[in-house]
């Protein structure tokens, strides 16, 4: 059997590492010891994408008939079942340890597979095949009694067991008879039994997601796609600095053939705040927390006030970009990038999402150390830098690597710093400063209102004095910066359907960029138009297309970023938190109230 890499992928996790696992149960993709460093399972940017080469950890059933893949229910644990021709079957168990231990969130660098034989007499074939370098290279490995060691230049690590080495160590086949425990891990001995220790740990880790899961505010309808979408996001985080990735790959191309195929594992100011906002909406302030914290750390790095539009996930400012050859790229179509130049570009809507994101900071009184006068000024830092940059040709929201505009988007963003700032004035009770920023961003608001607005569209563009339509003008009244009802708002949600929306898909744009005209539609797009329907008024089309869009996600419950419009199948970096964001947003603003439904 011979299939094509596909995004039908899992996610596992533990907020200190995680993996995809695709719909055979095999582990694709997993970078040790954190989620930007080198890809040790790394099949998915394999040309066959698992099925013989290496970079996978795969449980390989003779005479397979079928296989099912489901999350074990509100957990990230991942069971798979393979069933051959004769009706044995075996039940493959996967996940990353995270639960509570002595006052701490115990999230060691591990990754738990439980291999259990369901009926009959299975016959398997383990094929445990890390790579090192990029898919370079292949490192040493050294058996001991229940385990075996592998050692690399850039990394250590090993695979203790209660199996049979042999096995293991030439791929061959053998009866599954009993429970077999693989715990990958640091290069440590593990002193417990590994199938003790293994069950043991999948049952804290299943009692510590049923509880993050009873904590969150779901609202009444689609509680399923919602709390798939929260685990999903809090599994994007990086709890040891408080970052949040984009995805968790790399270089999954936006469209086939397109080698628009960038590197997501990466902390985007932007995105972030949108992860940010879901979260909240679910009453999941621990993240935003931490993030604040990481964001803290940014600023106090940069004194002036200038903000870059990502860092790394441990705050570096320099992420360079490269090629790596070493790997052909999914489905073969490369390039692998590693890094992104983006990190030098200018783009203006990081101070509006830094300040947005701080705000809550001000205003909950759940927090434990909330807002102070103190903390407000160093996000006047931010405002100031905000008031300079809101006119200043910039990449974009989008990125653009060879153009740059006054962006529609990246002005109003940075319109709600100063807006925010305002607010967060008043409420500490700093009137000349409340004064001072309501003023400063009233008039940024008049200046965006004259110079985004197109006669001959009847639309906000969007870019100033532009003509080409852009889906972050749905946003508009999400921001706070004119009201749904508003005529020109209708008017642009009106444009952007007859110019950008497909059924129930959305492009960010259709004008040429870098790589000329895009072909495949943005999913986080299309949520953003789910909500401007709602807001206004068109409640009945909004829920409709919601309901699509829950139907394009793949069979895990996951989203990528982009979409074909003409197959629906998905493309882009993968889980893409800007789409599972979009579930979230919709689902609180659509649902019915569990007021009136109970």
């Amino acid at each position: 059997m011979n299939t094509p890499a596909s995004l039908d992928l899992a996610v596992i996790g533990n907020c200190q590492v995680a993996a995809l696992v695709d719909n055979l149960g095999r582990v694709v993709w997993a970078c040790l010891p954190k989620p930007d460093a080198d890809p040790v399972f790394c099949a998915l940017l394999r040309r066959d994408g698992g099925e013989s080469v290496s970079g996978v950890f795969a449980v390989d059933l003779r005479d397979m008939a079928s296989a099912t893949r489901n999350y074990a229910r509100n957990t990230a644990i991942v069971e798979t079942t393979l069933t051959d021709v004769h009706g044995s079957a075996v039940k493959i168990t996967d996940f990353c340890p995270r639960f509570r231990s002595r006052g701490r969130n115990f999230r060691p660098m591990a990754i738990v597979r439980l291999l259990e034989p369901v009926h009959g007499r299975p016959i398997v074939t383990v094929r445990l095949r890390p790579r090192c370098e990029y898919g370079a290279d292949e490192p040493q490995r050294v058996a001991g009694s229940h385990h075996i060691r592998f050692l690399s230049p850039s990394l250590n690590f090993r695979v203790t067991t209660n199996s049979s080495l042999s096995p293991l160590l030439d791929e061959s086949a053998f009866v599954l008879d009993r429970p077999l425990a693989f715990i990958l891990s640091v290069d440590e001995t593990i002193e417990e039994t590994p199938l003790t220790l293994a069950r043991s740990w999948l049952d804290e880790t299943r009692n510590y997601w049923h509880e993050w899961i009873r904590g969150l505010a779901v609202p009444f309808d689609w509680q399923e796609a919602v709390i798939r979408a929260a685990i999903t996001l809090k599994l994007c985080t990086y709890e040891d600095t408080g970052a949040l990735l984009a995805a968790l790959t790399t270089s999954i191309p936006e469209m086939a053939g397109s080698v628009r195929n960038w590197d997501y594992r990466f902390c985007w100011l932007r995105d972030s705040f949108f992860v940010i906002l879901a979260l909240n909406h679910l009453g999941a302030t621990n993240t935003m927390e931490g993030y604040l914290r990481y964001i803290d750390n940014i600023v106090a790095r940069h004194p002036g006030g200038d903000l870059q539009p990502l860092y790394s996930i441990t705050g570096e400012s320099k992420i360079h970009e490269r090629i790596v050859e070493s790997l052909d790229g999914y489905r073969g179509m490369g390039p692998v990038r590693v890094g992104n130049l983006a990190y030098e570009q200018v783009q203006c809507d990081v101070y509006g999402a830094v300040v947005l994101a701080a705000r809550q900071l001000f205003f909950d009184q759940r927090l434990s150390n909330p807002g102070d006068a103190a903390v407000f000024a160093r996000a006047e830092v931010l405002g100031e830098r905000a008031m300079k940059m809101f006119s200043v040709p910039d990449a974009g929201p989008w990125e653009f690597r060879g153009i740059e505009q006054v962006h529609t988007f990246s002005s109003v963003m940075c319109w709600a710093a100063c807006d925010r700032l305002g607010r967060i004035a008043a409420q500490l009770g700093i009137a000349d400063r409340a004064g001072f920023w309501r003023s400063s961003a009233n008039a940024m608001r008049e200046e965006i209102l004259a110079r985004a607005w197109s006669e001959t569209k009847q639309a906000f563009t969007g870019a100033f004095g532009g003509e080409d339509l852009d889906a972050t003008s749905l946003l508009l009244p999400d921001f706070g910066f004119i009201e749904a009802s508003d005529s020109r708002f209708v008017s642009t949600v009106n444009a952007i359907e007859r110019e950008l929306v497909r059924g129930d898909l959305v492009y960010r744009y259709v004008h040429a960029d870098d790589f000329g005209v895009p072909a495949n539609t943005f999913t986080m797009c299309s949520f953003w138009y789910v909500n401007a329907l709602a807001a206004v008024g068109r409640m009945d089309e909004a829920r409709a297309i919601f309901q699509k869009l829950l139907l394009r996600r793949n069979s895990a419950g996951l989203l990528s970023e982009d979409i074909d419009p003409l197959s629906g199948e998905q493309w882009g970096n993968f889980p893409q938190t800007y789409s599972m964001v979009g579930i979230i947003t919709c689902a609180t603003r659509l649902s019915r109230t569990w007021v009136e439904m109970l």
